[in-house]
């Protein structure tokens, strides 16, 4: 089984050459044509070198608006523009030509299972669908718009999002006349639509439990998703009749993102013009002024954002961040504790409480809060580190020692903490690993002489020949600490 994803045709369409001069004026289709062209390469590879029988599925995960109905990109409309997309087949019990079948792409994994022998059931060699079912719930899920869904049965096409638009596909392919609620729907469309399960925002929220370095990729790639559970409302707008605001929206949540706050604050204040019930833009204006130190201007915004949604867990949050980034840390200490013991898992607030506990001369429980934190997500290299100094003040040699581990094994040569890891394994009796970790140690380190001080007590605890020039070599270059510390030491005493 061969699976190849090619990322184009995608915004931002930057077609090569020749193709990108040949389509200048649709660079999209520019972006079709270069992946056309690859995919006609990997087919005629596939022909050429795959023995026996052998089958081919193209499909594609969704279409673009290139402005129709107002959508530019995708994900936010149910329109054929991004709904409708290539299904192509070619195998065994596959019958040349064309097919105006309405199906769902989720049946390519039946196919699949179907062609290996496995289950046949639901395959795309066999019936077809009564109603085939689609969704939009991004606009739901973060700006609290109506939630989205869509049937076809036949050529006929219902959208339901907070009223029915209903459309004939053969005599209207682009959606143009809406025959309206009242128009009379195939046996199983209108159930179909009743009966959709439709996702509880704090259900589906995307995880925020994601590193800055992630989150600048996902935004460099397009892919940025709220912050904050939206209000749910019934007078909620229409998804197609603000489709105007998802370019402003998708602006602000990456210049967010990137921390351009000061750049993002007059967009956020647009779309809030515009859509004064919008949670996630009055959460991104309240900590952008937070992360510029606007203490008074961000009070106002998380007040708005309470007006908004007076039970909110995520203004909560963010609110306490904000008293946890400024001058008034303390007063954040009380509202993380019980934000962490509602929500164990909302890591930001784990990661806040943790820099609190840290202030307040409390290493042990930060060193906890900081473990619950990484066991949230990959922790980057730093961030290893200052768990290992920390849990190593805190006395927490296996967690320190851990720590270090993970971070020497990402940072390799640029890892600057082998003298901190050697005491630790000596102070946990891995006498060779301390040895192995010392001599890493270079001549340059600020504290070179503390480490040819416990070299040299490697060296006697593991007997090594030169033990005992190891321990002239620590008086030699021995400092006002160390010094001290190779008079008192009974291990050096009789060594010859």
């Amino acid at each position: 089984l061969l699976w190849v994803h090619y990322f184009d045709p995608h915004f931002p369409y930057a077609p090569p050459e020749p193709v990108k001069t040949r389509y200048a004026d649709k660079p999209y289709l520019g972006e079709v044509a270069a992946m056309d062209e690859q995919l006609g390469r990997l087919v005629r590879a596939f022909d050429e070198r795959a023995p026996g029988p052998a089958a081919i599925i193209v499909v594609g995960d969704h279409g673009e608006g290139l402005g129709d109905h107002g959508e530019s990109l995708h994900g936010a409309l149910l329109y054929q523009s991004t709904m409708h997309v290539p299904l192509v087949l070619v195998g065994p019990g596959i019958a040349p030509g064309p097919s105006d079948e309405p199906v769902s792409a989720r049946r390519v994994f039946h196919t699949v299972l179907d062609w290996a022998g496995v289950d046949s059931a639901l395959s795309l060699r066999g019936a077809g669908e009564p109603v085939v079912l689609g969704e939009a719930m991004k606009p739901f899920l973060e700006y609290g718009w109506q939630p989205q869904i869509m049937g076809v049965a036949g050529t006929t096409k219902a959208i339901f999002a907070g009223r029915t638009e209903v459309y004939d596909l053969r005599a209207d392919p682009n959606e143009g006349r809406d025959l309206g609620s009242g128009a009379v729907l195939p046996a199983g469309l209108r159930q179909a639509l009743d009966e959709y399960p439709v996702p509880s925002p704090e259900s589906a929220r995307a995880s925020e439990n994601l590193t800055d370095e992630a989150r600048q990729k996902l935004a460099s790639l397009g892919y940025v998703s709220s912050t904050a559970t939206p209000a749910v409302r019934r007078d909620a707008p229409r998804p197609v009749e603000m489709v105007h605001l998802l370019e402003p929206i998708e602006e602000a949540s990456t210049l967010f993102v990137r921390e351009e706050y000061a750049k993002a604050i007059p967009v956020l204040e647009r779309i809030l013009r515009e859509d004064r019930f919008n949670l996630d833009a009055a959460l991104r204006l309240a900590t952008a002024h937070s992360m510029l130190g606007h203490d008074e201007q961000a009070r106002t915004a998380f007040r708005r954002a309470a007006e908004i949604s007076p039970r909110s867990p995520d203004v909560r949050v963010y609110l306490a961040l904000h008293y946890a980034r400024g001058k008034d840390w303390q007063q954040a200490a009380p509202m993380l504790e019980r934000i962490v013991a509602e929500m164990p898992e909302r890591l930001p607030a784990i990661e806040a409480l943790a820099g609190i506990r840290e202030r307040q001369g409390r290493p042990a429980e930060a060193v906890d809060l900081w473990l619950r934190a990484q066991a949230l997500r990959d922790p980057a290299a730093p961030e290893l580190v200052h768990l290992g100094d920390l849990a190593m003040a805190a006395g927490r040699t296996d967690v320190a020692i851990a720590a270090f581990e993970r971070a020497r094994a990402a940072q390799g040569a640029s890892f600057r903490r082998d003298l901190e890891l050697g005491v630790l394994y000596l102070a946990a009796r891995r006498i060779a690993d301390a040895r192995d970790a010392l001599d890493r140690v270079p001549a340059s380190h600020p504290d070179y002489p503390m480490a040819l001080f416990k070299r040299a007590q490697v060296g006697v605890l593991l007997n090594e020949p030169d033990r005992a020039r190891r321990i002239q070599l620590a008086r030699d270059h021995a400092d006002a600490t160390t010094r001290e510390l190779i008079a008192r030491e009974r291990l050096f005493v009789g060594v010859k």
